[in-house]
């Protein structure tokens, strides 16, 4: 029975809340961080010292906006989440420092809370100065950041069963899907980011989920595991995993500094592919991905109808190293 993917129902993002970054000059000398409305270009802003960032557990709703979790480490259960703006920072050695700021709303509709999901490292008392406040453009930099991506030099199962990097395959190519036989690509993309922060590709290393080469993705990657004994107590055959909650310093890494090429591969459906022999999400397209992509690629949901797979995350893997587990899950 083919195992259709469901889209990702919660975004985990680690965000500073508004006083951890205060103005130490400019006009807004003493104030925290604020909404676009209130910030001006030129003002600099310095993290406090021990500040550390908590989760925001959003939930997605139908016209691309947001709600606060039940589970949400900080806002209030049920508040609405807009995308205030992408705010570009400056440091004194001239890196460039992005970050997203999110508006949480009374429920009259006014701004309670700003909370900030920088894209790269902060650093205590360094100097952040404002070089641009964009609120065009902040929908699309969170679409990226949660798109699941393989990187270049990704060997991908085709459909006679040979491998071929993914830079080489073109839209028409015919792929092995776990679920749907073979299956043509519609689209195919690349974009090139600096590999830092939200965007810094995670490495598992050969052998390490019984894969021929080492595979590297996108952060948000999920890898679908099946399971003929419920090792990982999900009360489930089959479930998703994020490559990023699988981090355990050793067998699966994460790789930060310089430029990374993510390619991302669309189907008629969300497809289970094989890439170095791990099985892997192809592109969701919902309401927050279809940012990222071209506006000439017509495409709608590609979700598919079943939801029985399931996603895991962090909590399923603290007894042991989840690499461990995940390889054992998946032979017996």
């Amino acid at each position: 029975m083919p195992a259709s993917i469901p889209p990702n129902p919660y975004r985990i993002l680690p965000v500073h809340g508004a006083r951890d970054l205060i103005a130490s000059d400019g006009a807004n000398l003493g104030d925290p961080l604020g909404p676009a409305e209130d910030l001006v270009a030129g003002d600099v802003y310095q993290l406090s010292i021990g500040a550390v960032c908590s989760s925001l557990v959003l939930s997605p709703c139908e016209n691309g906006s947001f709600h606060v979790a039940p589970s949400s480490e900080v806002g209030r259960a049920g508040a609405a989440i807009t995308l205030d703006s992408c705010v570009t920072f400056m440091s004194p050695d001239g890196s460039v420092v992005e970050a997203l700021l999110l508006s949480e709303f009374r429920p009259g509709g006014s701004i309670c809370d700003i909370h900030i999901y920088p894209l790269a490292e902060m650093s205590p008392r360094s100097d952040y100065a404002i070089v641009a406040i964009d609120r065009d453009t902040a929908m699309t930099r969170f679409a990226e950041t949660t798109c699941v991506s393989f990187t270049r030099g990704t060997h991908v199962t085709m459909a006679n069963g040979s491998q071929r990097a993914i830079e080489h395959l073109n839209t028409g190519d015919r792929i092995l899907t776990r679920d749907h036989g073979v299956q043509p690509i519609r689209w195919i993309g690349r974009r090139t980011v600096r590999a830092l922060g939200a965007l810094a590709p995670i490495r598992i290393r050969k052998g390490a989920l019984n894969n021929s080469r080492d595979l590297i993705v996108s952060p948000n990657h999920r890898l679908f595991v099946y399971q003929r004994k419920d090792r990982l107590g999900a009360g489930r055959a089959e479930v998703l995993v994020k490559a990023s909650h699988l981090l355990d310093g050793d067998a699966v890494t994460r790789t930060c500094g310089g430029f990374v090429d993510y390619y991302q591969m669309l189907f008629d459906r969300h497809e289970i592919i094989y890439a170095e022999g791990i099985a892997a999400e192809t592109f969701l397209v919902d309401h927050t991905t279809r940012r990222a992509l071209p506006l000439d690629v017509p495409v709608e949901s590609n979700a598919g109808e079943s939801t029985y797979a399931i996603e895991l995350d962090h909590r399923h893997f603290r007894s042991e190293r989840a690499t461990d587990l995940l390889r054992r899950a998946s032979i017996g």
